[in-house]
């Protein structure tokens, strides 16, 4: 099985950015946090970050004849971005959204995910276990 985990917004500056919130780890520890734990599940997985809506979109058009399914944490993206939900309904592989904070305790912005409605499920409120957790979604669902 292959599964793509796909960083949204600002997840580039994990460690750094409102640690308060979304903890001390980094990209590169939660990337190490999640391959292993692929590795136990014997899912192979693959890494990808962007910042831009129109890159993620294209990550994800691309995922759906490259990967089994898709970890994806859209990050802010989830709260306004259609344009993503719709990418997620048109591809025929299952995607898992995460969150490193339980969005809907956060400010009232954010506690709706629009893409979520998109997805074959989600996972928040785990800090960087809530990867961990997803992979075991996906190893566990078969299709969308």
């Amino acid at each position: 099985m292959r599964v793509l985990i796909l960083h949204g917004a600002n997840l580039n500056l994990l460690g750094e950015r409102q640690p308060e919130i979304y903890g001390t780890q980094t990209l590169t520890d939660i990337n190490e946090l999640i391959r292993t734990a692929a590795r136990e599940l014997h899912i192979e997985v693959d890494f990808a970050q962007h910042n831009s809506e129109g890159a993620i979109i294209d990550a994800l058009h691309a995922a759906r004849s490259a990967y089994d399914a898709v970890v994806m944490n859209p990050g802010a993206y989830s709260h306004y971005s259609y344009a993503i939900a719709d990418a997620i309904a048109s591809i025929p592989v299952p995607v898992i959204e995460v969150h490193l904070s339980n969005i809907a305790s956060r400010e009232a912005h954010r506690r709706i995910s629009v893409t979520a409605s998109a997805c074959t499920g989600s996972i928040s409120g785990f800090g960087p276990r809530s990867y961990v957790l997803a992979l075991h979604a996906v190893a566990q669902t078969p299709g969308k």
